[in-house]
């Protein structure tokens, strides 16, 4: 269906044809090509490229499927002066991330009575599963108005934390020009108790050990020791992001702001019309809002590793902290002339790579950290940013879905995957629900090995530590 030419290794260029204003660009190696079920996926990248304002290529990472309006694992960059921001291309999940920390010791010191222990002792302390959260009254006004002002730093003065966390997170956990005033009280009513808890669906908490090394300098420079045990954390801005999200795509649509668009999803404002600022305001303060989600679900980590282990909180270390939904301004050389665009990042992770000047001295000297989460079952990866302007230094953000939730529930249907899971792959499994364990079992998703390696051959980033999963918290 569509015409794909290899411009160059894992890297494809899809025709520029019709109302597209520029081509599409693929990456990806023949052989993840010929096991995708592509054709929905870019036929949403070739809608992308009908954005006004849109510079250079409409994207997708190997991990790409199908998504609203957005391919998730698409990439767009639309000029600040004439171009338009796009709720569908940042999700409805605003922010959602990953955050990579390590504990000290080797994983396979733990014994069985300490890892069940340590299990049952995150579940018990982040909430998981759709509507949950944690007890009390919640946020006030004035912590609204902190959080979206402060990010992360919030937390850590509340005592979520510490505070050189904040040299390991993007953008140093805050993303400036966010307004309280842009968000509906109902965004604000869904958010008030969902500080430091899971969600559903692919959010997770999972600890391993660090089973392969490919970068020993940066590993080691980054604290990353082969066979350590590490924490990694996915979740996002919750109800508070989703209504955000769902606010704007309803005030879009009825501005009229799908006029002239192959899909209605992909309802855009100019970025810099009065609904197009509003829209960043309110996404901002979703985007902080997760960075304190991130910032408080480790925090609980890590009490549990003080309650079970006997590990001080200050020993486990933050590595770093990756928004992968997101639309975020940055500059950029196009034709001789520097010039600032948003960014839409959905499904995609920042990879800024040596010497950027956003990123905190250590990660100037190696890249950012890229963390790509695979599946609960076979491994996560831990790249570094290469800094690559093809894809606007962009990279993948996980393996990537194989077959829908439902495709996945079917085939699950009639058995345990939770004992599946431990008996067969040695991982143990605790979630709220099993219906979001059999969605999320591993042949649901792409192989991870193949989508990095993609990532890698087409000069992204590169590999720095393999990761391999064995307690793991499900929403």
């Amino acid at each position: 269906m569509f015409d794909l030419k290899e411009i160059q290794p894992a890297v494809y260029m899809l025709p520029q044809t019709g109302g597209m204003r520029v081509p599409g660009l693929v990456i990806a190696t023949p052989t993840l090509l010929q096991e995708m079920d592509i054709d929905k996926p870019l036929e949403q990248v070739r809608n992308v490229a009908y954005l006004p304002g849109i510079v250079g290529y409409s994207i997708a990472m190997p991990d790409i499927h199908w998504g609203y309006g957005f391919p998730i694992g698409g990439v767009a960059a639309t000029d600040e002066e004439t171009g338009v921001i796009s709720p569908g291309g940042v999700g409805y999940d605003i922010n959602c991330g990953v955050r990579l920390a390590m504990a000290p010791g080797q994983f396979k010191d733990l014994s069985e009575a300490v890892k069940h222990d340590l299990i049952k002792t995150l579940f018990k302390l982040i909430p998981s599963g759709v509507g949950h959260e944690h007890k009390g009254t919640g946020l006030s006004e004035s912590d609204y108005r902190s959080i979206i002002e402060k990010g992360a730093r919030w937390s850590i003065e509340q005592g979520f934390g510490l505070a050189i966390d904040l040299d390991h997170i993007e953008s140093h956990g805050v993303i400036s020009g966010a307004n309280l005033d842009a968000v509906s009280p109902l965004a604000r009513e869904r958010g008030r108790k969902q500080l430091g808890s899971i969600g559903s669906g692919n959010h997770f908490v999972e600890i391993g050990e660090v089973s392969q090394i490919y970068l020993p300098e940066t590993a080691q420079a980054w604290g990353i020791e082969k066979g350590q045990t590490y924490i990694l954390i996915h979740s996002g801005s919750r109800g508070f992001g989703h209504q955000i999200c769902q606010d704007t795509l309803n005030s879009f649509i009825k501005q009229g702001f799908a006029e002239d668009l192959p899909d209605r999803q992909l309802v855009a404002a100019p970025i810099k019309s009065k609904a197009g600022q509003t829209y960043f305001q309110a996404m901002a303060a979703a985007a902080n809002f997760a960075f304190n989600n991130r910032q408080q679900i480790l925090h609980w980590v890590r009490q549990a590793f003080r309650t079970v282990c006997r590990i001080n909180p200050e020993e486990i270390q933050l590595v770093y902290d990756v928004c992968h939904n997101i639309a975020k301004f940055e500059e950029y050389e196009i034709e001789g002339k520097k010039k600032r665009l948003c960014v839409h990042r959905k499904g995609a992770t920042r990879a800024f790579g040596p010497e950027a000047k956003e990123l905190a001295p250590i990660f100037r000297k190696t890249g950012q950290p890229v963390l790509v989460p695979g599946d609960m079952g076979r491994a996560s990866h831990v790249m570094a940013g290469l800094g690559n302007p093809l894809t606007w230094c962009s990279a993948c953000h996980g393996a990537g879905r194989a077959r829908s939730r439902v495709q996945s529930l079917k085939a699950w249907q009639g058995r345990d995957p939770i004992s599946y899971m431990y008996q067969d792959k040695g991982v143990r499994v605790m979630a709220s629900s099993h219906r979001t364990v059999a969605e999320e079992m591993p042949d649901a998703y792409k192989d991870v090995d193949a989508v990095v390696e993609a990532v890698q051959q087409a000069g992204l980033a590169n590999m720095v530590a393999k990761l391999s999963p064995q307690l793991v918290i499900k929403g």
